[in-house]
């Protein structure tokens, strides 16, 4: 017994110590005389709890996923790409859409997430064949966590996709512009770009007024958005567009443009320039051939600017409806010598100027009231300084940059002076409203509001005088051609050489026509321009305004006049009678 206690003692002693760090976690752990049972209970307690957290968050996750399948992509993208914004509709002035969004598929990747490369490659091409396969594999070869495949990819294309099954590829329905109208209103409305951000026209006007940073706070969602009202309208613009497109290929025209406008508000009822193109397709709009004539072109307007130049000398005083003018023979001014096309060679009376569209009559009465006169006139209807409307396309004029008396010689009839054709309309409508000089807009406008932003530039009287010479040169002058009955139409042709080489070429002309109506109490002007009209065998080989700007005009009123509400008048007694009514001249 005692060899054994012995022993027993021994083998005690011989057990080691225990390490001072595994004795402090063990007393950290459990501390003394502390029942172990209760502390393990409580530890498996508080991972049950954890896993229930866990589990709980993945629950939540995948229920957000069901019902907004969208949201999660959707932020992942925006960080990674840009993803396409909603905009309001635009709508005509009767509530026809122009502009809508759509809800159209886009194909992306995920390049983390795809297991085999070449054969989601393979796969994806096979389904759309316009991918480069090689760019494809490049673009899937990569750490990124998102990529664009395609925009706007069909259901069909969808459809297939979907049924491969490809891990780490998706859809994302995104907003897609879309134009029901086609190329109708092309040059009003603009277009978007492949992330439905305006790039032309109103729709690049509504980005410029806010629309991307709402979009970008979070506030412009589809449902916050109220529809943009233009003021054109659909009919009259869709009948503009036909007969346009009628004289274009009667005449064998380069180009042609329309204007209809509201004399009263400013408000542009109808806007069209050929050739146009299709927004659905907006590569169309990179042809320089199809620029929007009527703001961004800029032109010498031939006669028409003649009524500008008389009502300058009826307001100045200077001059009354009985004043006459030496024509007999050409203007000599230096080496220069201005004639007229159809010179009637004898003393003209201030109407006749008008009627027999007088270019030695027309510049008398510009170097009667002088160079400097003249310039501050035009300058204040506008013709000299860049014409700003909601379209961020518009020119400058070309003004001379030395103004002596040879310009304003030729500028009294139409030449030596470029401006876009909408700043010369503007100019004209204040010369028949009254005198009002009221700035265009694309948006609809009340006649209260447009006389808050108007501005008179001629007096009342010399308004009545010109819508009187306008209806007159329809009654016996050069815009006989123009007449449509009942609508007692007033107008002013405009010929003018277009500069080739550096000289003014003899056979390639800009013919213009500008009409009001009804000549008494205007309510709308209508402006057609044909850029390099062919003369034809029934216009007996002339090419001028008179044959072909003329007429078409005429088909025109003839088809929108009901459409605006404008009723025919027969009978009605000549412009002497009925404008002048016998009072001052």
């Amino acid at each position: 017994m005692d060899a054994l206690a012995q022993s027993f003692t021994e083998t005690v002693r011989v057990k080691p110590a225990e390490p001072w760090r595994r004795r402090l976690i063990r007393q950290l752990l459990y501390g003394e005389n502390v029942n172990r049972n209760a502390k393990a209970r409580a530890r498996v307690g508080l991972a049950i709890l954890a896993f229930a957290v866990v589990y709980g968050v993945i629950a939540v996750r995948l229920v957000m996923f069901a019902v907004v399948p969208e949201s999660y992509v959707t932020r992942r993208a925006g960080t990674q790409e840009r993803v396409s914004t909603a905009r309001p509709d635009i709508v005509d002035r009767n509530g026809q859409i122009l502009a809508t969004d759509v809800r159209s598929p886009s194909l992306f990747a995920e390049p983390r997430r795809i297991i085999d490369l070449d054969e989601a490659t393979e796969l994806l091409t096979a389904v759309l064949p316009d991918l480069d396969a090689t760019d494809l594999r490049d673009r899937l070869n990569t750490k990124k966590g998102f990529i664009w495949v395609k925009r706007e990819i069909t259901p069909k294309q969808q459809r297939e996709i979907h049924r491969l099954g490809l891990p780490g590829v998706g859809f994302l329905a995104e907003n897609k512009r879309v134009y029901p109208n086609s190329a109708e209103v092309s040059h009003l409305i603009g277009h978007v770009n492949i992330d439905n951000q305006g790039i032309a026209g109103v729709e690049k006007w509504l980005d410029g007024r806010g629309l991307q940073a709402l979009h970008m706070a979070g506030f412009a969602t589809d449902r916050l958005q109220q529809p943009i009202e233009l003021a054109v309208d659909l009919r009259v613009q869709h009948a503009m567009r036909d007969e346009l497109i009628a004289a274009a290929t009667k005449f064998k025209v380069k180009a042609a443009a329309g204007l209809v406008v509201d004399v009263n508000t400013g408000e542009i009822i109808s806007m069209v320039s050929l050739p146009d193109y299709d927004p659905n397709s907006p590569k169309q709009a990179n042809d320089p051939m199809r620029i929007n004539r009527l703001t961004t072109g800029v032109f010498e307007l031939g006669s028409t600017f003649k009524a500008l130049t008389l009502a300058m000398a009826l307001d100045s005083g200077k001059y009354n409806l009985n004043s006459m003018l030496d024509a007999r023979g050409s203007l000599r001014y230096g080496k220069f010598s201005i004639g007229d096309y159809h010179g009637q060679n004898r003393v003209l009376s201030l109407p006749e100027v008008f009627t027999y569209s007088s270019n030695i009559g027309t510049a008398r009465l510009a170097l009667g009231v002088g160079v400097e006169h003249h310039k501050w006139f035009l300058k204040k209807l506008g013709q000299l300084d860049r014409l700003r409307t909601e379209l961020p396309e518009s020119a400058e004029p070309i003004v001379p940059k030395r103004w002596g008396e040879l310009n304003t010689v030729t500028i009294a009839f139409g030449h030596g002076l470029s401006v876009a054709p909408l700043q010369a309309v503007a100019g004209i409508n204040a010369l028949v409203n009254g005198g009002f000089l009221i700035p265009p807009t694309f948006m609809k406008r009340s006649r209260e509001d447009a006389m808050k932003l108007a501005k008179q530039v001629v007096k009342p009287d010399t308004s009545d005088k010109m819508r009187y010479l306008l209806r007159l040169n329809a009654e016996k002058g050069t815009a006989k051609r123009a007449e449509v009955a009942g609508y007692y139409v007033g107008g002013k042709t405009g010929t003018s050489e277009k500069v080739v080489g550096g000289r003014y070429s003899k056979t390639k002309l800009l013919t213009t026509f500008t009409a009001i109506l009804p000549a008494d109490k205007p309510r709308y002007q209508v402006l057609i321009m044909l850029d390099e009209p062919q003369g034809l065998p029934e216009t007996h080989g002339y090419a001028t305004s008179g044959w072909n700007a003329a007429p078409t005009t005429g088909k025109v009123i003839a088809r929108i006049a009901p459409m605006l509400g404008i009723e025919p008048r027969f009978d009605l007694p000549p412009a002497e009678q009925l404008i002048l009514a016998k009072g001052p001249r």
